[in-house]
């Protein structure tokens, strides 16, 4: 069995330009995937702009482990149609979660600890932000979906340490 390094909560806080997938909207909701886990959000309905604000925590044993989120249309009698996907790494973020103590008490909230720029390695659409808020370290993300005609997800990463795991 793999050790626990800790919790990834995961805000997806909402969609943007989604597509649309029934006759002028969709219902959408969405899906994360990381090794063996699924989690997902709730559905919003007649919606392409979608505000979901929903918390989903990922137990991380392995920080190289990819996060992937899919999007889809949620459809009552048949089966429910994919609007995209996009995957993320969490692994400068745990980089940077690993020099957090050395940041407590001296920063103001909302400074700017590391930017990660869209590339063709990842699935970002603006430039991502690693910041310091209420004394956590946040990563703040917008993420452009893939194999669709259109949309995005915004999302926040918020790592939870576990007493006893073995931490990062």
């Amino acid at each position: 069995m793999e050790k626990l390094l800790g919790l990834i909560r995961i805000h997806v806080k909402r969609g943007v330009n989604l597509a649309i997938r029934d006759i002028s909207s969709s219902d959408p909701y969405v899906v994360v995937h990381s090794g063996k886990q699924k989690l997902k959000t709730r559905v919003v309905k007649h919606s392409l702009n979608p505000e979901w604000n929903d918390h989903l925590t990922l137990s991380v044993t392995d920080p190289n482990l990819p996060v992937k989120l899919t999007v889809y249309d949620y459809d009552l009698l048949s089966a429910d149609d994919k609007m995209g996907e996009a995957e993320f790494n969490i692994a400068t973020y745990l980089e940077a979660i690993k020099f957090r103590q050395t940041l407590e008490g001296g920063l103001p909230d909302g400074t700017i600890i590391m930017k990660i720029q869209p590339s063709r390695q990842n699935c970002l659409s603006e430039e991502s932000h690693i910041v310091w808020n209420q004394g956590k370290l946040v990563q703040n993300m917008f993420l452009r979906l893939q194999h669709v005609e259109c949309g995005e997800v915004e999302i926040q990463l918020e790592w939870i340490d576990i007493p006893g795991s073995r931490g990062i």
